[in-house]
C-alpha cells in the first residue's frame, strides 16, 4: 500500500540540542543551585516524574518544581520559580533557532510529493513554546504534543490518534525518529513503517538501536518515499 503520511519525532530528529557534541543549552538541572537543593536528589525526583511530565499529569514546569520541592521539604519563593521557568523556556527555544536546511528541504520535498506530514512528540509545554514561530511549523498538517493529549510514546493510543487526525491507516504511514522513548518499536507494533533518524546522532548512540532502517541523511527519507 502506498504511503500517505509521514510522522516525525521532534527532538534529535527535526531539531537537535547539540552542536559538535556539546549541548547548545544547559541541561534541565542547571538551575538546581538556585533552588538550593542537592543536585543528585533533584535528578532522582526529576526522573521519577518523567512519565507524568510527558503525559500532562503535571500541567506545567512550575507544578513539577513545586511537587519536587514539597517532596524534599524545601521552599523557595514564587519569584524564583518564575525566573527558573523563564530560563527553561529560553533554553528550550535555542534548538528551534537555525533549523538545519536539510531538514527543511526534506519537509518541502515530502509536501511536494503529496505526503501528509504529522508530528508526534513526547514533550512538556515549555519545551515547545517556540514551535508555532519556528520554521518547521508551516510544513505540518497536524501536531501532537504528548502533554496535550495525555498519552505519550510508545503507548499505542498516541499513534492511533496521530493516524486518525490525518485520516490515514497505520499501514499507509511512516514514522521517523531518533528512537528515544522506544518510539520506533511503538510505531512498528502499531503497524507503521518505522525508520531510524540517525542524522543528528553520534555513532555510539546510533549503533545502539537496531532492527530499523537507519537514515544517515534527511534526503534518504525522500528517496525511500518516492520509490
Amino acid at each position: 500500500m502506498r504511503n500517505q503520511a509521514v510522522f516525525f519525532d521532534l527532538f534529535e530528529t527535526l531539531i537537535t540540542e547539540f552542536k559538535n557534541g556539546i549541548r547548545k543549552a544547559p541541561r534541565s538541572n542547571h538551575f538546581v543551585a538556585q533552588l538550593g537543593i542537592d543536585s543528585t536528589l533533584f535528578e532522582r525526583e526529576w526522573r521519577s516524574r518523567q512519565e507524568h511530565r510527558m503525559n500532562g499529569t503535571f500541567p506545567d514546569f512550575p507544578s513539577v518544581l513545586k511537587d519536587i520541592l514539597n517532596t524534599l521539604g524545601h521552599e523557595v519563593s514564587e519569584e524564583t520559580i518564575d525566573n527558573i521557568h523563564d530560563e527553561r523556556i529560553a533554553s528550550k527555544t535555542i534548538p528551534f533557532n537555525g533549523i538545519d536546511p536539510s531538514i527543511l528541504d526534506m519537509l518541502g520535498q515530502l509536501r511536494s510529493a503529496g505526503m501528509k506530514i504529522g508530528l508526534v512528540s513526547n514533550c512538556t509545554p515549555e519545551e515547545v513554546k517556540a514551535w508555532e514561530i519556528s520554521a518547521l511549523a508551516p510544513y505540518f498538517d497536524d501536531v501532537i504534543f504528548s502533554y496535550a493529549v495525555n498519552t505519550a510514546k510508545p503507548e499505542p493510543l498516541i499513534y492511533q490518534l496521530a493516524c486518525k487526525r490525518l485520516g490515514v491507516s497505520p499501514s499507509e504511514s511512516v514514522f521517523v525518529g531518533d528512537g528515544g522513548s522506544n518510539e520506533l518499536s511503538g510505531a512498528s507494533s502499531f503497524g507503521m513503517t518505522a525508520y531510524h533518524a540517525a542524522w543528528f546522532l553520534p555513532e555510539d548512540r546510533a549503533s545502539k538501536i537496531t532492527g530499523y532502517k537507519k537514515l544517515r541523511q534527511p534526503s534518504e527519507l525522500v528517496d525511500l518515499i518516492r520509490d
